[in-house]
């Protein structure tokens, strides 16, 4: 990847490094209003051109609501190939990173196509009474 900057212009394209762990307050990434302000962070980071790098360091603990929160929930905003190209991840385990491609997947396929999956729901909790 090519770094852009150049002293005087007026697009600089600027990297940052996010701590999930600085931004939680711990290592427990489990709960969903966690993975919000996460969330909130990358998606203000895009919104200013600037490329992400999301640091798991400490991380110990990591759920699917979290990342759905955090990561997933980016793919309704922001397109895949932006996402692709501006955001990086670090400092996963290995069953993590696995999780995190679950969750990113099935945001993907959500996002396509959020009315098949609310259909999907609907008849799994009982009808279009639900």
């Amino acid at each position: 990847m090519f770094d852009m900057r150049h002293k005087g212009d007026s697009f600089m394209s600027t990297a940052i490094v996010l701590s999930v762990f600085e931004i939680v307050g711990n290592p427990l990434c489990v709960a969903s209003d966690d993975g919000q302000k996460v969330h909130d962070r990358i998606a203000a980071a895009l919104r200013q051109g600037m490329r992400v790098t999301v640091s798991f360091q400490n991380v110990t603990s990591l759920t699917s609501a979290f990342l759905n929160a955090a990561i997933g929930q980016l793919y309704g905003t922001f397109s895949e190939d932006e996402i692709r190209a501006k955001i990086k991840v670090q400092d996963l385990e290995p069953e993590d990173r696995a999780l995190l491609k679950r969750v990113v997947e099935t945001a993907k396929a959500y996002f396509k196509d959020p009315e098949r999956f609310r259909q999907a729901e609907k008849a799994m909790i009982g009808g279009a009474n639900a």
